[in-house]
């Protein structure tokens, strides 16, 4: 893959989304001695809970932008790999408008 989605867990308990082209090992290290800054910087330590593989940084930042404006229910069904909550959820969401 050339491209990643990740979602980390910060030592507060909030979660940040991330893209990155190349490897998710160097960009955890970068969130966690703070060389990335922004948002992780003040949270750290923070431990990478999921990542999925594109070949595109466009497909992956398109991904990153939707994960960005779910609640953190959904996301933490993602993180679970719980594909049956996802689906209820977004049936919620269609609903409520």
């Amino acid at each position: 893959m050339n491209a990643w989605v990740y979602i980390l867990r910060c030592a507060d308990g909030s979660y940040y989304v991330g893209s990155t082209r190349g490897s998710l090992e160097l960009r955890l290290a970068q969130h966690n001695d703070g060389t990335f800054g922004g948002w992780t910087a003040a949270r750290r330590p923070v431990t990478m809970v999921f990542s999925e593989g594109f070949d595109s940084i466009a497909d992956a930042v398109t991904v990153e932008r939707r994960l960005k404006g779910w609640s953190r229910v959904k996301k933490e069904a993602l993180i679970r790999g719980d594909l049956d909550a996802l689906r209820l959820l977004a049936r919620g969401r269609n609903r409520s408008g």
